[in-house]
């Protein structure tokens, strides 16, 4: 890769961008893999995910023994993505990018908001998974357009998914050596689904899947068997010195054991001591006094901490970890709270509700009839309480599955049903457009939405509703952020990288819900 890109990035990172030619061609388990297998050879991976996804990256972050953050340049700037990227990878050995979707797929023609664009911006280069189910020589046509479609993105190499045998394997691997001219990293045989199950949004959030730490284990020696981990390593090292030959300070002679030397590993919740605990996880707290690497540390403006309560278990799991720390960097400090294992709520001055999925969960959260109704009481006194898709659910009258009506927290007067496809997929931009107690009038956020439910019976007004969209679906009519007294409810994600604002709202009614309180 040479410095014609438009953005180069200023920093010696080794990394690596694992894309594919489409979604559902393996390279999560492969990113899962290789991150794994890495993890076991001692070497500190940053992991990252292309993209608004939560579920990969709480796949990631579990392999990586450290928290996975999202690059999107849809949702951020380019100073806000390389502020991301840089800003996460210290400690760190090399940042490992899982793409998304194509690698030039984007979400129009000039592909900006594609893998590819995020490889150019960071000068890294591109690994890409090719699925070869009953194919030869097309895979080299297929290489070959990519190769040729932008000359900006360097593409290092790639591994070989779904190979039949060996047989297939040498066909495959001829054709792109005399077509191609680039390394095959590896060839991955077809493997069984059971220790990957998907779900209606792609992998099973890492969280719900009780064998976690056994599929991670699989798909390290997976990996380590069949990808030459030894050399992809030093070739991510190597490209880097080349491009930034000024700033080259690793030896890499040495540095990675041999494959044959890997020890076993177990990819539990114990992070490595030399990176920050995730903080979209209940089980860790930030050591005392951590640096939080944000320039907005600390910036609460009276003494006194405002406590946000964050509503995570197995039904609501879905939180950046940006979100999180950006709150903890204005000041607040975090409780997690189990609508499905706590009967009660503890003292809060605010809380946030992420999504997830509520539906799997709706018998469970209907019984728990102690918590929604404190939760309701807390809203009636003028609890500020900000959530997101799977926490808006929460906040309505009623949930039906299947025929069967389950109730929520009756806060806000919507009644949800959920489809069999997507009724909102996708990147959401909105227009504040009605004063509320989180964003001011005029303001245009830019965020993702990704349901399979709707609303099947609402009461509103439209001084109700926030927002109106101007890309996606929201709530209903196109309108979205449904809010009553201090509570806010909407379909469309935020990510605090690209709106600050969103962290300063929730601090800023925490500290005077707090102040009115005492």
């Amino acid at each position: 890769m040479t410095s014609n890109s438009m953005h180069v990035s200023d920093k010696n990172i080794p990394g690596i961008v694992i894309a594919g030619l489409k979604g559902g061609t393996g390279k999560t388990v492969i990113s899962l893999g290789i991150t794994a297998a890495w993890r076991t050879l001692d070497i500190n991976v940053a992991p990252f995910k292309k993209g608004p996804d939560y579920i990969d990256a709480g796949w990631l972050a579990q392999a990586a023994g450290r928290p996975c953050y999202n690059l999107d340049t849809f949702l951020c700037s380019t100073e806000q993505t390389l502020h991301t990227f840089h800003n996460h990878t210290q400690n760190s050995d090399i940042a490992l990018i899982e793409g998304n979707r194509g690698l030039y797929d984007g979400i129009d023609t000039d592909g900006r908001t594609s893998t590819a664009e995020i490889a150019k911006l960071l000068n890294l280069p591109v690994l890409i998974v090719l699925d070869c189910t009953k194919s030869t020589r097309t895979m080299a046509a297929l290489l070959m357009g990519c190769l040729h479609f932008d000359p900006h993105v360097n593409i290092m190499g790639v591994i070989l998914n779904q190979v039949a045998g060996k047989r297939h394997e040498g066909k495959v691997r001829d054709n792109i050596k005399q077509f191609c001219n680039i390394p095959v990293f590896g060839s991955v045989p077809k493997l069984t689904s059971d220790d990957f199950p998907e779900r209606h949004m792609g992998l099973v959030p890492s969280a719900e899947h009780e064998l976690a730490i056994e599929s991670l284990e699989a798909a390290s020696k997976v990996a380590s068997q069949y990808i030459d981990l030894d050399t992809l390593y030093k070739s991510c090292i190597r490209i880097s010195e080349e491009i930034f030959p000024e700033s080259a300070n690793l030896a890499v002679s040495n540095v990675v054991p041999t494959c044959e030397k890997t020890q076993p590993i177990l990819f539990n919740k114990q992070l490595d001591k030399k990176c920050q605990p995730p903080q979209s996880d209940p089980d860790f707290k930030p050591p005392k006094g951590a640096d939080l690497n944000s320039q907005e540390k600390n910036t609460s403006p009276h003494n006194k901490t405002p406590v946000i309560g964050i509503i995570k278990d197995s039904a609501f799991q879905f939180y950046y970890p940006d979100n999180l720390e950006a709150l903890e960097a204005r000041g607040a400090q975090l409780e997690y709270i189990s609508p499905l294992s706590q009967q009660t709520i503890p003292d809060v001055d605010a809380i946030y509700m992420g999504g997830g999925f509520p539906e799997t969960h709706a018998a469970q959260l209907a019984e728990n009839e102690s918590f929604r109704k404190a939760m309701k009481a807390l809203a009636i006194k003028g609890l500020p309480i900000y959530a997101e898709c799977g926490g808006l659910i929460f906040l309505g009258k009623n949930l039906t599955l299947n025929g069967r009506t389950y109730p929520m927290t009756d806060i806000l007067p919507l009644n949800f049903g959920l489809s069999k496809r997507p009724v909102g997929h996708g990147y959401t931009t909105v227009e504040v457009v009605n004063p509320n107690p989180f964003y001011e009038v005029g303001q245009i956020l830019r965020g993702h939405e990704f349901r399979y439910s709707s609303v099947i019976d609402i009461d509103y007004k439209d001084s109700d509703m926030a927002f109106v969209m101007q890309r996606g679906k929201g709530i209903i009519h196109k309108k979205d952020g449904f809010f009553k007294e201090n509570v806010f409810g909407t379909y469309t994600h935020i990510l605090a990288a690209s709106t600050p604002e969103w962290a300063d709202a929730i601090v800023r009614n925490a500290l005077k819900y707090m102040k009115n309180k005492s």
